[in-house]
């Protein structure tokens, strides 16, 4: 069976992967199943960028074909911030929660709705260095007050649209059939599909970004 290394330290982020992979017949592994620890720094000037900077570098690492992402919020009262730095918005070492209190406070006095778009754009490369890439957007809308228990990062601010209910509302299978992640998950399927059957070949192709009209 082919082997695929999600490419994240985060464990939210890789459980939603494994969920949305598990129709394919390939064996999941992460960083810490090959005690592998690798510090990228996202310079990138866009999500293909730091994505693929990721994705490359636990290729070549672990000599496995590896699947990363780059996912940010993007709201528009705020000209499409915090964006690239969504997951440092509030410094260094700061968690979920004061990520969410942080745009919070920069939302404060702008008048709502505070509409906002999460993306994400999933890249799988070889050891070799090709790369395959996909995008996928989520819309919706920040809450002032987090609702929901599951999810993590910004998920219990973002009321997805059409729903009436946040990310962190959704339960995974929900989470997993809307999301921006998912959307470009499924984007990048058949990529997918060809390395599960051609047994580490590379795909042939590059991966349409996804329609979200």
């Amino acid at each position: 069976m082919q082997r695929l290394l999600l490419a994240t330290t985060n464990p939210g982020k890789a459980r939603e992967l494994r969920a949305l992979l598990a129709p394919l017949p390939l064996e999941l592994l992460t960083p810490a199943n090959l005690r592998l620890h690798l510090a990228v720094q996202e310079t990138g000037q866009d999500y293909l960028a730091n994505a693929r900077l990721k994705a490359l570098a636990f290729a070549r690492a672990s000599g496995l074909w590896s699947l990363a992402d780059d996912t940010g919020l993007e709201v528009e009262a705020l000209s499409g911030a915090p964006g690239l730095r969504s997951a440092r918005l509030a410094g260094p070492g700061a968690s979920d929660a004061d990520r969410r209190r942080e745009l919070l406070r920069r939302l404060q006095g702008r008048p709502r709705p505070w509409k906002a778009l999460f993306r994400a754009v999933v890249v799988l490369a070889s050891p070799q260095g090709e790369t395959t890439w996909a995008e996928g957007v989520c819309a919706g809308e920040i809450l002032p007050a987090p609702r929901g228990q599951h999810g993590f990062g910004y998920d219990p601010l973002f009321l997805v649209e059409g729903t009436g209910r946040t990310m962190a509302e959704l339960s995974l299978e929900e989470k997993n059939r809307l999301s921006h992640r998912a959307r470009a998950v499924q984007a990048l399927w058949p990529a997918l599909q060809r390395l599960a059957q051609e047994a580490g070949q590379p795909p042939r192709g590059a991966a349409s970004p996804a329609n979200n009209d």
